[in-house]
């Protein structure tokens, strides 16, 4: 009798069926944690509605209108002037002045401020701690200062029959405030003076988080305390050299009370105006509410093409913020 021999088989393994995907073209459910973080956001997204997004609509919708003192008491109705705002202002040789003295005031602020900030930055990371300390103080104490406050004193320390500065420098009974362009060098030094704190405290925390290692190779080959600053330094901290440029950018464009402090509401013959004090004028002391909104809406756009132009430099040279 031969024994009869079983082949056995191996057990085929069951594979679980493919979860069917949303259809091409479709969107798959929601996770249930998705709106989460515009939970943690809303808070702030409704402060900065209230706080930006309606004064802004304010402001572009009066620019559009007819609206002077006869409207805001009633003697008269508000009428829709549309684009007209814009071409009277346009056509004003006085409005082209004042933003050509606005763009190259603002422009020599930032520069003066960044270059101040940033050596004092430096400087900090090579004094002991305490300079170090009694500098990050007065910076600080300049800093905190009200715009209001620190104009007055800056005003009496360069006026001409009790300021110390001209008894040092031996100039007599000379005005800073007579003239243009001393006028618009006084307001530069204090707008650089309550400016560069915050380029210099935000470029030293930027310079203590660069690792020392690649500072100390750099050095090691060679390289100056300039070259390593700007073939090293400067590219590392480049995410932050833009927000304090940004900032002073912004910051710098819409100056408004040391120009109205220092120079009296701008200067002897509106020579030392900028837009914003130019706005305040049209606005408030000649009535023209619209024209005022319009420079307004003006400055927004500049500072708006300004900030995306230089952000859009920044990417395509390959830089992520």
């Amino acid at each position: 009798m031969t024994p009869m021999t079983t082949q056995l088989t191996p057990p085929v393994e069951k594979r679980p069926a493919a979860a069917a995907g949303p259809a091409p073209g479709t969107r798959g459910p929601r996770r249930p944690g998705a709106w989460t973080p515009w939970l943690y956001l809303l808070p702030a997204l409704v402060v900065l509605g209230t706080l930006l997004v309606y004064p802004v609509y304010q402001l572009g919708l009066i620019s559009f209108l007819e609206y002077t003192q006869a409207q805001v008491s009633g003697g008269e109705p508000t009428s829709f002037q549309g684009f007209g705002n814009y071409a009277t202002l346009f056509s004003d040789p006085q409005f082209w002045q004042v933003l050509l003295a606005t763009v190259v005031f603002a422009a020599a602020c930032v520069v003066t401020t960044l270059a101040v900030g940033c050596a004092l930055a430096v400087l900090l990371t090579r004094v002991r701690a305490l300079p170090r300390l009694v500098l990050m103080m007065a910076a600080l104490g300049a800093w905190a200062t009200p715009a209001v406050t620190g104009s007055t004193v800056w005003v009496f320390l360069f006026d001409p029959d009790f300021g110390p500065v001209n008894r040092l420098l031996g100039l007599g009974d000379f005005s800073w405030t007579y003239g243009r362009y001393s006028a618009f060098a006084l307001v530069l030094l204090e707008v650089v003076w309550c400016s560069f704190p915050f380029v210099m405290v935000t470029v030293y925390a930027g310079i203590r988080a660069v690792p020392t290692e690649v500072l100390e190779a750099a050095a090691l080959d060679g390289a100056s305390q300039w070259r390593i600053w700007r073939s090293v330094t400067a590219p590392m901290l480049r995410p932050i050299l833009v927000v304090v440029t940004i900032q002073s950018i912004i910051w710098d464009f819409k100056l408004f009370t040391q120009i109205y402090v220092m120079t009296n509401g701008g200067g002897i013959a509106g020579q030392n105006l900028v837009l914003n004090v130019y706005a305040y004028q049209k606005a408030f002391a000649s009535s023209q509410y619209s024209l005022g909104s319009a420079i307004g809406v003006v400055m927004l756009l500049i500072l708006l093409a300004v900030t995306l132009v230089y952000l859009r430099l920044l990417r395509r040279q390959g830089e992520e913020l």
